[in-house]
């Protein structure tokens, strides 16, 4: 160690320790909650977001321009974020795809949410969102992800919602000079219901590697393709889809779809997906026993919903955050019992274990401590 290094090493340490003190000072809540009396987007360890432009590019999707505090760590295409919003007095959390390019040069992250007829979070946004809204966020996490070095060539296949974390791969891999072919496949059931329509056209008209392809499942004019997705439709818009590694994001039935197409030509290693909406292994109609949630001393009949679904039916308000397995806020301790993973399919009765609420249902009596 030099001379030079001794005294930033000592401020460090003293900074850190008259942080520690004021924490301690604060109990017992947390430093952040005072502090976001005066500004909420001033914050010691707490992450969060403001809102400073709001898009609608659909009827029912809205694009959030989000500017994180300085905890934000950045993210690489394709993964998510956590967004949590207090509605009615009760934090709750969804999880979004930025689907701005991971170089984005002013750091701020976009995020783009389709009201969905149940989704909580999604139509409280939809309908409340404004600018200066903020919002508590998480680092970004997911395993959907471009890998190094980059494909030879690349095939992006999204519908829907899905369209943003594929966006972000296209956007990303065009900041980093990607030159090779790629081909942009979206579906949507008119050309009204495709999100950044205009931001494609663009990409297409700068880049001459870039081939932009709507497919429309409803509309019979128009855009570059109809119906559901089909072999023909590959070897349409990418007839070098079996050379290319290929990117999926969509709702459950295109996600089937392609999945089911590239198994079936032994080109399953090459098709990285990321699920729009849970997969679940089925669920036995013979349902019996108890579900206790013995640290709030509340008891119901299992019904075979979820946990998660049965302890909000029981009044209780646990952490949860994507619904689908994939973000872990949910996890609670199972204290005895049996549970079934609805995703895996596979049984635990271990006691005393975490489990994720979403993705798991009671086999018989259960007590979970929540």
């Amino acid at each position: 160690m030099t001379l030079q290094e001794r005294p930033s090493r000592a401020s460090r340490s003293r900074k850190f320790s008259l942080l520690s003190l004021f924490e301690a000072m604060a109990t017992p809540h947390a430093l952040d909650r005072y502090l976001e009396l005066v500004d909420p987007m001033t914050t010691v360890r707490d992450l969060r977001g403001e809102v400073t432009e709001i898009h609608r590019s659909t009827e029912d999707s809205l694009t959030l321009t989000i500017r994180p505090t300085r905890q934000w760590k950045g993210f690489k295409a394709g993964q998510f974020v956590q967004v949590g919003v207090v509605i009615d007095g009760v934090r709750h959390t969804r999880c979004y795809s930025p689907a701005c390019s991971q170089y984005r040069k002013d750091g701020r992250i976009e995020l783009t949410i389709k009201a969905h007829p149940e989704g909580l979070v999604s139509q409280y946004l939809h309908k409340n969102a404004y600018v200066g809204l903020v919002v508590s966020l998480s680092q970004a996490d997911g395993t959907f992800e471009l890998p190094q070095p980059r494909p030879a060539k690349t095939l992006l296949i999204s519908g829907g919602s899905g369209i943003t974390p594929v966006l972000s791969m296209l956007r990303s891999l065009l900041d980093e000079g990607y030159s090779s072919d790629l081909t942009f496949l979206h579906y949507a059931f008119t050309e009204n219901d495709v999100a950044y329509k205009k931001d494609l056209e663009k990409i297409a008209a700068e880049h001459e590697n870039v081939n932009i392809v709507f497919a429309y499942t409803e509309q019979k004019t128009g855009g570059d393709l109809h119906g559901f997705f089909g072999q023909e439709h590959l070897d349409a818009v990418a007839p070098w889809f079996a050379e290319a590694d290929t990117f999926l994001c969509g709702p459950p039935g295109l996600m089937k779809s392609v999945t089911s197409y590239f198994d079936d030509a032994g080109l399953g290693e090459r098709l990285h997906l990321e699920e729009f909406t849970p997969s679940f292994a089925s669920v036995s109609d013979d349902v019996t026993g108890t579900t206790t949630f013995s640290g709030s001393d509340v008891s119901s009949e299992n019904d075979g919903e979820t946990l998660l679904e049965q302890a909000e039916a029981a009044g209780l308000s646990p952490a949860n955050g994507c619904r689908m397995g994939i973000c872990f806020t949910c996890t609670s301790v199972k204290k005895s019992g049996c549970t079934k993973n609805i995703k895996t399919g596979e049984t635990d009765t271990e006691s005393d274990k975490k489990i994720q609420l979403c993705v798991s249902v009671a086999v018989g009596d259960v007590d979970i401590d929540i």
